[in-house]
């Protein structure tokens, strides 16, 4: 099995991602460290410990990260996850016991406890990865991938259409701290990212046959994910919003469902207009070869996605 850590802000592609990450049976979930992105970190501390309650696990430690991004404050997010932050479905507060450390200093523990066989899925904003950095500079040495959630590089037109940022250009996740980004992006990982280019792709879509499958299933996995496609289709978005994050799940489960790009990639942190933009340099000449180089996902297999998915929730 993959030893695994997640970093996350759920919200309620988060939570569908952890069920799939639980479900799988193939991945060892070994920490849940939450972020303000979403939600901020307590309240996201909160509903990872419900979706942990809901799948019966007891033994993942869940810690919180700050309440803020590193420089900036808190931003409006413009997209509702509800009042709950997980569909209004109606889970639970847990009883589960919130790790007490600092969710940096626990991503810093579990990788050195898993030197070279350890992989992280960066769900949310990247601050808890950034000030983990901070602590071990010699992180990226030590972690065999970061996946991610985060920004749009400009494959095909889903990107642009379905940005989520709080401006015409940006992703979300990095547009909460795009300092953290800038960090971790440079900071020499073997990274690769999933933008919204195809974690928003019209091939997302849940087809009528595995709408069915959900609704059949006994199992409170399916009955989660059913509940939270209602919840954004009765809202006007497409039931996408409800599969992103699972999307990085998929791709530690099974790389080869994706195609990647090599491409230099820039954060943008002071444009008012781009503020957290992922800026590609694909210029043939004057190209600026500082950039780092990360690993850009720019198609998938989608049938195989929902096979992995729906094989795991239901």
């Amino acid at each position: 099995m993959k030893n695994i850590l997640i970093d996350t802000d759920p919200g309620i592609d988060d939570a569908v991602a952890l069920m799939f990450a639980v479900g799988s049976g193939r991945l060892n979930l070994k920490a849940l460290t939450t972020v303000s992105g979403n939600l901020t970190a307590d309240r996201c501390s909160s509903n990872a410990r419900k979706v942990l309650d809901l799948l019966g696990v007891d033994y993942v430690c869940v810690a919180r990260g700050q309440q803020a991004p590193l420089t900036r404050p808190y931003p409006r997010d413009p997209f509702s996850h509800g009042d709950d932050g997980l569909a209004n479905l109606g889970l639970p507060e847990s009883a589960l016991v919130e790790d007490p450390r600092f969710a940096p200093d626990v991503i810093v523990d579990v990788v050195n406890a898993n030197p070279g066989n350890i992989t992280i899925l960066g769900l949310g904003p990247l601050t808890n990865i950034a000030l983990a950095l901070q602590r071990d500079p010699k992180l990226p040495s030590k972690v065999n991938e970061l996946i991610i959630i985060g920004g749009s590089y400009g494959i095909g037109e889903s990107g642009a259409q379905r940005a989520t940022g709080d401006n015409p250009a940006s992703e979300w996740n990095i547009y909460v701290d795009p300092e953290a980004a800038k960090i971790v992006f440079e900071a020499g990982f073997r990274m690769t990212a999933i933008g919204l280019d195809i974690a928003t792709h019209p091939k997302i879509t849940l087809s009528e046959a595995h709408r069915r499958r959900l609704r059949q299933s006994p199992r409170r996995p399916a009955w989660f994910l059913a509940g939270v496609i209602d919840f954004v289709e009765s809202r006007g978005f497409g039931a996408y919003c409800g599969l992103i994050d699972s999307l990085a799940v998929a791709v530690a489960l099974d790389r080869s469902i994706v195609t990647t790009q090599r491409l230099r990639v820039g954060v943008e942190t002071r444009g008012d207009l781009t503020l957290g933009a992922t800026i590609v340099d694909r210029r043939e000449h004057f190209q600026w070869t500082h950039l780092p180089q990360i690993d850009v996902v720019s198609d998938i297999d989608a049938d195989r996605f929902f096979e992995l998915l729906l094989r795991a929730l239901t």
